[in-house]
C-alpha cells in the first residue's frame, strides 16, 4: 500500500515530519517498509529543448540531435521514433545513472558519431511504464527545469505493509483515522451528500447470488465527456504506482486508494437489460481489461447483463462494456462482495487486482452506497452530465454486535492503567461506540465500527488500546500471576525430545527445523496411505508442492542433505525432532525423533573405513539409552518399513510394539526423492516409548573401587540363520548378572566348517570378579551357565 504525504494530510491535519509520522506508524501496528522521494533519483535530470533532428547517416533508426540543455547546446543520438524539432524532453548528461536499470552515461560514438548525453523516456525513469519513445512534455517549461519539478514526482512516498485484519488500512483515511488516534493530528472527516437525481434510471441492477454478493448498489450518469483526470490527481496516481487512463477510471482507481472502496464503471450504452450479480454459468467467458480470455464456473460470481458476462464481480470487470474516450452514459457499480467467494475465484483465475486485493480482506460495507455518492459528485464536477436515482439491491451484511468491555482488562493483559474516559476517548477516536451500560458502571459496551469485522471482545479492545497507548509504554516484567502460581513442568515428551536434541548434537549431527508439510508423492513414499493423504491434505497450502502434513521428516531431511550435497557439502548428517501425521483424528499427531547421514565419498591416504548402517543403530542406541528406553529389554528384528533398504535396516521393539527403526533408506526412495546414496536413517516414535521406570528416593550408593582385573572368554556358537545376534548376546548376559560385565559379538562367520542353514556366531565375554580372583573351576561353571543359557534362549551350540 502507497500514498503520498500531501494525500494523507487531505485526511489528516497534522504538522509532525516524515520521521514522526513513521515513528507512530510503527508504533500503532502499521508496518513502513519505505520511505522515499522518487524525486532524489532524477537530480542529474533536467528539461532540454530539441533543435534539429537529423537522420544518422550511418543507421536508418537513429537521429542525431541538436539539444539546448543546462549545460548548452549538445548533440546526442537517439532511437526514439518521435524524436524531432521542437520537442521538450528530459536530458540526462554524461555521468548520470539511468534508474531503471542503474547504467551510468559514458561518452561514446554511436555508428560513429558521438553521443553527448541521453534523452530519456517515462520508462527510463521510471515515472510511467511507456518505452516507446522519450518523454514530450509542455512546450512552456523552461530548459533547466529539474527534472522532478517537471513530472512532479518530488514528493514523499511511504510504502507500508498491511496485515490481513485490518482492510481499512488499505485506505489513506484509515491511516489517518489511526494516526488521528495516537496524537498526531486531527482526522479531517466531511460529510457525502447524495448528488440531486435528474432523472429515473433506464437501467435496473440485481442481486441473484446474496451469498456472494449481498449488496448491489449502482447510478446511471448521462451526458459526461471522459477526457484526462486532473494534473494533481494522475500525479498522485503515478506516484503509488498507477498509470492514469481517463477521467472515469482515474476517479475508481483514486478512490479504492483513498478511502480502500473498489468501484467500476461501465460504458452504459453497451449493456443489455439488467445488469446483476449471479453465479456464473457452464460454457459462459468474457475477455477482461487485462485483455486475456477467463472461462467462468458456477462455483464464480460474475456480474452480466441479459447478453453477457460483464466481468468477474469483485475482481475484474470486462473490455467489452469497458469506458473510452468516447464515452458519454455510464453505469457506476458500488457492491459488496463476500470476501471468501473472492479469493477462491481469484486463485482459481490467477487475477492479482488492486479490487481482488482490497475485497478479499473485507471492504467497509457502509461505504457501499456513501463511496457511490462520491463517486458520481467526483464525476459530475470533472465530466459533467446529470445523475439518476442510486439503484439498490439486496442488503448489506449485519453490522457487528456490541459487547461489554471492562477497561480494567488493559490493566490486567497489557500491564497498562487507564481511566474508563481514557478507554472511552481512545475507542471513540478510533470509530467506536463506547458508553457506560448505566450510571456509574465501569463496564462500557462497545459497538465495533462497520470497519472493523475484526473486532469480537474485550481482548481486541485492549490491543487496540494498548498500540494507541504506545506498546512502548507496556512493562519490561512478567504479567502478575495468582498467588501460588507455579509453571507447569515439561511433559514426558517433552522432555525426551530436548534430550534427544542434544545426545544427537553431540553424536555430530546438526538440527534442522523443515516445513511441517511436504509433497503428497514424498509423503506416500514413507508410507502415508490414500485415506490418511485425504485427511491431511491442505486446502491452502503455502505452495503447490507442499499439500500434505508429514508423516515423517525424513523426506524433507533428505531433500535437505541433497540439496547441501548439490551445492558441494557431503556427508550431512541432519536431525529434528518435530511432530508427525498419521490422520487427522485426536491423537494422530505423534512425537517424532528423525535423523539422517548421506555418507560422502572420501579420498584419504589411510581410505578410512565407510560407515554403515550399525553407525546409525550405535546413535540410535545412544539416544534411547538418554532418553530413558528400556534398552536392555529391546529386540531387533528385521526391517519393515517401505522405505528401509531390505536386509540393511531394523526395528526395536518391546514386545510386538516397534519404538524405533534404523537403517539403509530403499533405493527406490532416493530415486523418488532425486537423492544421492548412500543414506543412513534413524527414526524414534517418542510417544511411544514406555514411561521410565521411578528412580528410589534412598541415597546414592558409594562408588565401588574394584582392583581386581577383569577377565575374557570367547564362544563360538552354531545357530539357524535366522537368529538374531542380538538374541544370543542377552542370553549370555543372563546366565550370571553378578559377574558378567559386558557381552560383546565380534564375529559373523558362514561358509566352509558351517551346515547350510547355520552360521556361525562368536562373542567376547567379559567377566569382573567381585571380592576375590576366580578360580579355573569358576570361570568353567559361568561358561557352562552361558552354553547352557545360549542353547535354551536361541538352540545355539558351540561350534566345535
Amino acid at each position: 500500500m502507497k500514498f503520498t504525504l500531501s494525500w494523507l494530510k487531505d485526511h489528516l491535519d497534522t504538522s509532525a515530519s516524515v520521521e514522526a509520522l513513521s515513528a507512530c506508524m510503527t508504533m500503532i501496528g502499521i508496518e513502513v517498509e519505505s520511505i522515499a522521494n522518487p524525486g532524489d533519483k532524477l537530480n542529474a535530470f533536467s528539461v532540454a529543448h530539441i533543435i534539429e533532428a537529423a537522420p544518422h547517416p550511418n543507421a536508418d533508426k537513429l537521429r542525431v540531435c541538436q539539444v539546448e540543455t543546462k549545460d548548452g547546446r549538445k548533440e546526442i543520438v537517439c532511437g526514439a521514433p518521435n524524436a524531432r524539432a521542437g520537442l521538450v524532453t528530459i536530458y540526462a548528461p554524461i555521468g548520470a545513472i539511468i534508474p531503471a536499470n542503474g547504467l551510468e552515461l559514458v561518452e561514446k560514438p554511436v555508428r560513429g558519431i558521438v553521443s553527448n548525453g541521453m534523452l530519456c523516456s517515462g520508462a527510463e525513469l521510471e515515472v510511467d511504464s511507456d518505452a516507446e519513445g522519450i518523454l514530450d512534455l509542455p512546450e512552456d517549461l523552461k530548459v533547466g527545469t529539474p527534472a522532478a519539478a517537471a513530472l512532479a514526482v518530488s514528493e514523499i512516498v511511504f510504502d507500508i505493509e498491511v496485515t490481513p485484519n485490518r482492510p481499512d488500512w488499505l485506505g489513506v483515511n484509515g491511516i489517518a483515522r489511526d494516526l488521528a488516534a495516537a496524537g498526531l493530528g486531527k482526522f479531517i472527516t466531511k460529510a457525502i451528500a447524495p448528488p440531486p437525481a435528474r432523472f429515473n434510471s433506464p437501467l435496473h441492477v440485481a442481486t441473484d447470488d446474496p451469498s456472494a454478493c449481498p449488496l448491489f448498489a449502482a447510478r446511471y450518469l448521462r451526458g459526461v465527456r471522459n477526457g484526462p483526470s486532473p494534473a494533481w490527481m494522475q500525479q498522485r496516481l503515478k506516484a503509488v504506482g498507477v498509470k492514469p487512463r481517463n477521467m472515469l477510471v482515474d476517479i475508481t482507481n483514486y478512490l479504492s486508494i483513498d478511502r480502500a472502496r473498489p468501484l467500476h464503471v461501465y460504458d452504459a450504452d453497451k449493456l443489455n437489460g439488467v445488469v446483476r450479480a449471479r453465479k456464473g454459468r457452464e460454457g459462459e467467458s468474457f475477455r477482461a481489461l487485462d485483455g486475456k480470455d477467463y472461462s467462468v464456473t458456477p462455483a464464480m460470481c460474475v456480474i452480466a447483463d441479459d447478453a453477457k458476462v460483464l466481468g468477474l464481480g469483485g475482481i475484474m470487470g470486462g473490455e467489452e462494456s469497458g469506458c473510452t474516450p468516447s464515452t458519454q452514459n455510464v453505469l457506476l457499480e458500488s457492491a459488496w462482495f463476500e470476501p471468501l467467494g473472492i479469493f477462491k475465484t481469484g486463485r482459481a483465475t490467477g487475477i492479482n487486482s488492486d479490487a481482488r486485493y482490497r475485497f478479499e480482506r473485507g471492504v467497509d460495507p457502509a461505504s457501499v452506497t456513501a463511496l457511490l455518492d462520491l463517486a458520481t459528485r467526483l464525476i459530475l464536477e470533472h465530466c459533467g452530465g446529470e445523475a439518476s436515482d442510486m439503484l439498490v439491491a439486496g442488503e448489506a451484511p449485519a453490522a457487528p454486535e456490541p459487547f461489554a468491555f471492562d477497561p480494567d482488562r488493559v490493566r490486567t493483559l497489557a500491564g497498562i492503567s487507564v481511566t474508563q474516559a481514557r478507554a472511552r476517548a481512545i475507542l471513540k477516536t478510533l470509530g467506536f461506540e463506547a458508553n457506560p451500560e448505566n450510571a456509574g458502571a465501569k463496564v462500557l459496551i462497545v459497538k465495533p465500527p462497520s470497519w472493523r469485522r475484526d473486532v469480537e471482545g474485550g481482548a481486541d479492545l485492549v490491543e487496540e488500546i494498548a498500540r494507541i497507548e504506545g506498546f512502548d509504554k507496556l512493562p519490561l516484567n512478567e504479567p502478575p500471576r495468582a498467588a501460588g502460581y507455579r509453571a507447569p513442568p515439561a511433559s514426558t515428551g517433552e522432555s525426551r525430545m530436548r534430550i534427544a536434541r542434544r545426545v544427537l548434537a553431540s553424536r555430530g549431527f546438526l538440527e534442522c527445523i523443515t516445513w511441517s508439510f511436504c509433497p503428497k508423492g514424498d509423503a506416500a513414499l514413507f508410507g502415508l496411505a490414500d485415506n490418511a493423504a485425504a485427511a491431511l491434505t491442505l486446502m491452502n497450502p503455502i505452495a503447490s508442492d507442499l499439500e500434505v502434513m508429514r508423516p515423517s521428516a525424513l523426506p524433507n531431511l533428505i531433500r535437505a542433505a541433497q540439496r547441501n550435497l548439490d551445492r558441494g557439502f557431503a556427508d550431512a548428517r541432519l536431525f529434528e525432532a518435530g511432530p508427525g501425521y498419521r490422520g487427522d483424528g485426536e491423537g494422530d499427531q505423534v512425537r517424532l525423533v528423525s535423523a539422517i547421514w548421506q555418507v560422502g565419498s572420501k579420498r584419504h591416504w589411510r581410505s578410512a573405513a565407510t560407515p554403515d548402517l550399525f553407525d546409525m543403530k550405535a546413535d540410535l542406541m545412544a539416544l534411547l539409552e538418554a532418553i530413558g528406553a528400556p534398552v536392555g529389554s529391546l529386540q531387533t528384528s528385521m526391517a519393515d518399513a517401505g522405505w528401509l533398504h531390505p536386509g540393511r535396516g531394523g526395528v526395536l521393539r518391546l514386545g510386538n510394539k516397534p519404538l524405533a527403526r534404523f537403517g539403509e533408506i530403499h533405493p527406490r526412495i532416493l530415486q523418488g526423492l532425486d537423492a544421492s546414496g548412500p543414506i543412513f536413517a534413524l527414526e524414534v516414535e517418542v510417544d511411544s516409548l514406555p514411561q521410565a521406570r521411578a528412580k528410589a528416593s534412598r541415597a546414592k550408593a558409594p562408588l565401588e573401587r574394584n582392583d581386581l582385573m577383569p577377565l575374557t572368554r570367547d564362544f563360538a556358537f552354531l545357530v539357524k540363520d535366522d537368529v538374531a545376534a542380538a538374541d544370543l548376546v542377552r542370553a549370555a548376559y543372563g546366565a550370571e548378572k553378578t559377574l558378567i560385565a559386558d557381552v560383546n559379538l565380534f564375529d559373523v562367520y558362514r561358509g566352509a566348517g558351517v551346515p547350510d542353514g547355520e552360521k556361525s556366531l562368536a562373542i567376547e565375554v567379559t567377566l569382573q570378579p567381585k571380592d576375590k580372583t576366580l578360580t579355573d573351576q569358576e570361570i568353567d561353571a559361568i561358561a557352562q551357565k552361558i552354553v547352557a543359557a545360549a542353547l535354551k534362549a536361541v538352540g545355539a551350540r558351540l561350534r566345535g
